[in-house]
């Protein structure tokens, strides 16, 4: 379940998820331990152009960007929620520099945007540090969001 939701996607995360465009998409994006920035810092980052441009830094060794598949909107009327999840994310081979966190991301136009034009929705801590093995993200039974 997500760590923080980013100040510019509140009430907005199950919203993304369910958007029908032809380019747009979910992605997780892997930041690195080191330059992670504090949360109430993060928060605060309207774009992922504007959270890179700070100390955070994308784990770009062989840990690239993913586009989430199989995403699932589920309102729980029983509970009063709303869970959004995902299949699992695994990267192959994995190496480079240890990372802290992954962001999913709303990407608006997946052929021609930029990071400017990226939302970032969620954080989840996900410590790690690549060995070579592949590495799978699981996300929780109930998925990586849940608004309440």
């Amino acid at each position: 379940m997500a760590d923080f939701v980013f100040n510019i996607a509140k009430g907005k995360v199950a919203y993304y998820a369910t958007l029908p465009a032809a380019s747009d998409a979910l992605i997780v994006v892997p930041i690195e331990t080191t330059g992670l920035e504090a949360d109430a810092t993060l928060k605060d980052y309207d774009t992922l152009a504007l959270a890179l441009a700070g100390t955070s830094n994308e784990q770009v060794s062989n840990m690239t960007r993913k586009t989430l598949a199989s995403v699932t909107v589920t309102p729980n009327d029983s509970s009063e929620w709303m869970d959004v999840d995902a299949a699992d994310v695994t990267w192959t081979a994995a190496t480079g520099n240890a990372i802290s966190a992954l962001w999913i991301c709303y990407d608006g136009d997946t052929g021609a945007g930029t990071d400017a034009d990226i939302i970032p929705l969620v954080n989840l801590a996900c410590v790690m540090t690549p060995d070579g093995s592949d590495f799978t993200a699981q996300f929780a039974t109930a998925g990586f969001f849940r608004a309440t």
